[in-house]
């Protein structure tokens, strides 16, 4: 790896790579994971995967990248800059998920958050069916932390959607069985809950982090927001519960100020630059 002959200074930076596709309308995505990974307080560089042409209504077009330019990309920024957390969201296809599995193990990153992009907030497709396979096979088991919400977690274990509290835990038996170190399940879709609960799965200990639910029709991006964010505290050497928790606290933040927005018609995005504090005690 180069070194940057203009630092002096023995600080060490903490980059965050998103590897993701692009929304064109900056609410999820790449311009979300680079507003999150920002506002928490780390450096984002970035792989585009995918082109989408979407809004805050939904996708209408998804172009993937050729391999060799998302290669290129990889290659470009493992090899100048110290990545030290990796976020992957969507992929698009099995080549690209296997591409991006090749370069996981040939660098080596210290962590990897992997959101398992699978469905958009306006319910559009934006992983195609026979990659989900080539996900559980050959990325998720390179993975410190997956973060799959429950219409994903319902993919990824062949199981009914959860609708209830009690639903969420009976699939934690079958997530275990996905060969990665921790997995938060998201508990958002609940939304007859008054609350918004998520479950950290690690090891043998489940951890609930707990929050009131926000009356907002405002939730573009929030998977991408959370999985950033998490990433990026991780790259500030906080442990996976912390950095969770700390993830937690700042998508709850961002959701709570979204309606301070004005964003489209449809589901807007979260409000990513609140006044958040992310050095407090």
């Amino acid at each position: 790896m180069s070194s940057n002959t203009n630092n002096t200074s023995h600080v060490t930076t903490p980059i965050v790579l998103t590897i993701a596709g692009s929304d064109s309308s900056g609410g999820a995505g790449i311009q979300a994971d680079i507003k999150a990974i920002s506002a928490t307080g780390g450096y984002a560089c970035s792989v585009i995967t995918a082109i989408t042409a979407q809004n805050t209504q939904g996708v209408s077009g998804i172009l993937p990248i050729p391999l060799a330019m998302i290669e290129q990309q990889l290659d470009a920024v493992f090899t100048d800059l110290n990545i030290q957390a990796v976020k992957i969201g969507m992929l698009a296809d099995s080549d690209i998920i296997t591409l991006v599995a090749n370069k996981i193990k040939e660098y080596k990153p210290r962590y990897l958050v992997i959101d398992p992009v699978m469905v958009a907030t306006s319910g559009d497709l934006l992983l195609q069916q026979s990659a989900i396979s080539t996900l559980k096979k050959k990325l998720l088991p390179l993975a410190d932390l997956i973060t799959p919400n429950l219409p994903e977690a319902s993919a990824l274990t062949n199981s009914e959607i959860p609708h209830n509290h009690a639903d969420m835990l009976g699939l934690v038996s079958k997530l275990r069985d996905i060969q990665t170190k921790a997995i938060l399940l998201k508990g958002g879709h609940l939304e007859s809950d008054s609350e918004s609960n998520d479950l950290l799965l690690l090891n043998d200990n489940i951890m609930e982090l707990k929050t009131k639910r926000i009356d907002t029709h405002n939730t573009h991006g929030t998977g991408c927001t959370l999985s950033s964010a998490i990433a990026s505290y991780l790259a500030q050497g906080y442990s996976i519960e912390q950095a969770t928790q700390r993830g937690k606290e700042y998508i709850t933040s961002a959701i709570s100020a979204a309606d301070q927005l004005n964003i489209g018609c449809g589901h807007g995005p979260v409000n990513h630059f609140f006044n958040h504090d992310q050095n407090r005690a």
